[in-house]
């Protein structure tokens, strides 16, 4: 009775395994890949025709957000879409992911010959790093690059407190389900 227990477990284990290894060749075989003529939204977020894809582990200021430097304010919202959208002009750039976020845009890393753009909107200090970047992030910083050569409040704290209820993007079903089965 002890061994056709431990038989099932083995089994059972097993079995479970190989659920895993198909699921994570599936999550794979799911990523996508854009390229073409991309048009910089803001700067984290780039949009291909109908495509609205977001840079994955970063985020940029808002394209209204303002920061200090030297007491002077200057829009470092619109200075960021500016640096990507040189970093993805004329073509030659290209994306891939296989994630979304609740809005339901692909979640990228975005390249152009050997460069991570993602990692250079960070490095150039257009952008801090979110969940990745962290190098990127401390290079720009301590050179003072960008935002860094300034007083700023990091996206992510003034979209809670600049940006009024009506004016946020929020989720929609279909974006929900979209993201749930990564349908596309």
């Amino acid at each position: 009775m002890r061994i056709s227990r431990l038989r099932d477990i083995i089994v059972v284990t097993c079995f479970l395994m190989l659920l895993l290894l198909i699921a994570m060749k599936l999550e794979r075989d799911n990523t996508e890949l854009f390229d073409g003529t991309f048009r910089a939204q803001d700067g984290d977020s780039l949009v291909l025709g109908d495509k609205r894809l977001r840079l994955s582990g970063i985020d940029a200021p808002e394209l209204a957000q303002t920061c200090l430097r030297r007491g002077i304010a200057w829009n470092c919202g619109r200075q960021a879409q500016a640096a990507l959208a040189r970093l993805v002009a004329g073509g030659g750039a290209n994306c891939q992911g296989n994630e979304r976020d609740k809005y339901g845009r692909k979640l990228v890393r975005c390249y152009r010959d050997d460069l991570d753009i993602n990692g250079e909107m960070v490095r150039m200090g257009m952008a801090v790093a979110f969940g990745d970047y962290e190098q990127e992030e401390a290079e720009a910083q301590s050179g003072g690059s960008g935002i860094w050569s300034a007083e700023f409040i990091r996206p992510a704290e003034w979209r809670k407190t600049h940006q009024p209820a009506g004016d946020r993007e929020t989720p929609h079903v279909s974006s929900f389900l979209g993201a749930l089965f990564a349908f596309e």
